[in-house]
This record gives C-alpha cells, sequence and structure tokens, in this order.
C-alpha cells in the first residue's frame, strides 16, 4: 500500500515533533542535576544497594555521582553553569528543527545534520567517558541518546526524499 504525500509529511512532521521533544526534555535535564539524582537514588535504592555485599557497581556509581554533584554544588555551583549551557544547546538545536515542521524538503538537511550528530556521539561518548572515568554501562545509555535520535531523523531523511521523488513526477 503506497502512502499519499499528505500521509508522508504528516508522518516526517510527526517524527519531527518526536525528535524536538525530546531534545527539549534532554536539555531540561541538564539543569536541575542535584535533584534528579537525589531522586535516582531514592527511586532506585542505590545508598543500600552500594552498602550491600557484595556492593552493587551501578549502585555505588550513583551515590558516587550524588555526593560529586552535592559537594560540588556546595563548593563550585558555577560549574554548573556548563550544563545550563549544554541545556540552551539543546532548546536551540531543537528551534532549528522548526525549519524541518515548516519544510522538510528545503529543509532536509537538518536530518542529514542530525543523524551525523547522532552518529558522533557514539566515539564522543566513548572517548571522553573513558577519559572521564564513566563506567562503560554508562557510556552505552549516553550512546543510546544517539542511537534514539538517528532513527526518527533517518525515517524523516527517508521519507523527505520520497516526498521529493514523487513532488518531481
Amino acid at each position: 500500500m503506497k502512502s499519499t504525500p499528505e500521509k508522508t509529511l504528516r508522518r516526517i512532521r510527526l517524527w519531527t515533533w518526536l525528535f524536538i521533544i525530546g531534545l527539549f526534555l534532554s536539555g531540561v535535564t541538564a539543569i536541575p542535576l542535584q535533584v534528579q539524582i537525589n531522586e535516582l537514588v531514592r527511586i532506585t535504592d542505590a545508598a543500600a544497594a552500594a552498602q550491600s555485599t557484595p556492593p552493587h557497581a551501578w549502585a555505588e556509581w550513583l551515590v558516587r555521582v550524588q555526593s560529586a554533584i552535592a559537594q560540588t554544588n556546595a563548593e563550585y555551583p558555577f560549574l554548573f553553569y556548563g550544563t545550563d549551557w549544554l541545556a540552551f544547546g539543546h532548546f536551540v538545536i531543537a528551534i532549528a528543527y522548526i525549519g524541518a515542521l515548516r519544510d522538510p524538503l528545503r529543509n532536509r538537511w537538518l536530518f542529514t545534520f542530525g543523524m551525523i550528530a547522532c552518529g558522533l556521539l557514539i566515539p564522543y561518548a566513548f572517548v571522553f567517558g573513558a577519559l572521564r572515568g564513566i563506567p562503560v554501562w554508562w557510556r552505552l545509555i549516553d550512546c543510546a541518546f544517539g542511537i534514539f535520535g538517528f532513527v526518527p531523523l533517518w525515517l524523516c531523511h527517508r521519507w523527505s526524499g520520497q516526498l521529493e521523488n514523487s513532488r518531481a513526477r
């Protein structure tokens, strides 16, 4: 069953909206780090799991991150300005994708740009994660953002090509 150009355009817009929302939510989560890590440690009961015998590596890591964030926030809160800028970057990139919503053919390059960025996230997470002592399992979670971001962008890129071909006929 062949899709009509209107249906294809609706699909592109839906998946672009999902990508925009994902970018926005990723940005929002970069701001309240201490609140979030405290909640994550509470929900997972990481403090108790880190004290168990043998201790769980994931729990030890979460408790260590919680301690580092609390200590840094108490003594050097200005360092979190970097994550505020990280959030801003997510917001600005999300805003750029409004162009893809408005005209996915003319702004098809945004899908390509996003796929490249999502692909680069994986080596970036592994290289800089290793340099910063981030556990491999945490880096894999970071890489998942690149994979989950790539999929809607790839679909939109493919569908916009199909839409372009259907309009050229």
